[in-house]
C-alpha cells in the first residue's frame, strides 16, 4: 500500500499533535498503524510538516530526527498523546504533565537545534501554555487530537473533508437502513 504525508495528516493544528497523530487508530490494537515505525515515513515527516503543519511558519525547515535521538523522540510522542488525551477527557494530571515535561526537557537537551524533535518540544510548550485548553479535542471519527479553532468551538472532527464526511455518510447510511422495511 502506498503512503504519503498529505494535508489531512496535519489536521491537529500544532506540530506536537500532528506528531502524536502519527499513530493511526491508536486505541484499536488490531488495526493500529505507527507511521514512525517505518523509517522512510518518519524521515519524510519533517519535509511534509514544513508544507502542511499549522505551525510551519514558526519552525520553517525541520531536519529529521537523528538515529541516536529516535527513542527519546518516540517517548516524547507517547508522552504528548498520554497527557493531552487525559487532559481532554478528565482534566490535567500532574504525574502525566511531569512525565511530558521531563520528555520535553530531555529532547531539548539532547536533540539538535532545528530538528523535528526540538521543534516538537517547542510545540509542546506552546500547547501547555495554551490560553484556552478547552479548544483541544479528540476527533469523533478517528480519535486524533486537534485544536478546534472554529468561532463557536463546535468542531467535532479533525478534518471535515475526511472524518466529517465519513461520519456524516455513516449516519446517513444507518438512517436509510433503518427506514428500509
Amino acid at each position: 500500500m502506498s503512503f504519503s504525508w498529505t494535508p489531512h495528516r496535519f489536521a491537529g493544528g500544532a506540530l506536537a499533535l500532528d506528531v502524536a497523530n502519527s499513530v493511526v487508530l491508536r486505541e484499536d490494537s488490531a488495526r493500529r498503524i505507527d507511521r514512525f515505525a517505518i523509517g522512510e515515513q518518519m524521515r519524510g515527516f519533517p519535509q511534509a510538516a514544513a508544507k502542511f503543519c499549522a505551525e510551519r511558519a514558526l519552525f520553517g525547515d525541520i531536519a529529521p530526527v537523528s538515529a541516536e535521538n529516535e527513542t527519546d523522540f518516540i517517548a516524547l510522542r507517547e508522552a504528548i498523546d498520554l497527557y493531552f488525551r487525559r487532559r481532554i477527557l478528565k482534566g490535567s494530571d500532574n504525574q502525566l504533565l511531569a512525565a511530558l515535561l521531563e520528555a520535553t526537557a530531555r529532547t531539548l537537551r539532547d536533540a539538535s537545534p532545528g530538528s523535528l524533535a526540538t521543534a516538537t518540544a517547542h510545540s509542546v510548550l506552546r500547547l501547555i501554555a495554551m490560553p484556552d485548553p478547552e479548544r483541544m479535542k479528540i476527533c469523533g471519527n478517528c480519535g486524533w487530537l486537534f485544536i478546534d479553532r472554529s468561532k463557536n468551538r463546535s468542531r467535532a472532527w479533525c478534518d471535515m473533508a475526511v472524518c466529517g464526511n465519513r461520519a456524516k455518510a455513516n449516519r446517513h447510511y444507518r438512517r436509510k437502513k433503518e427506514e428500509t422495511p
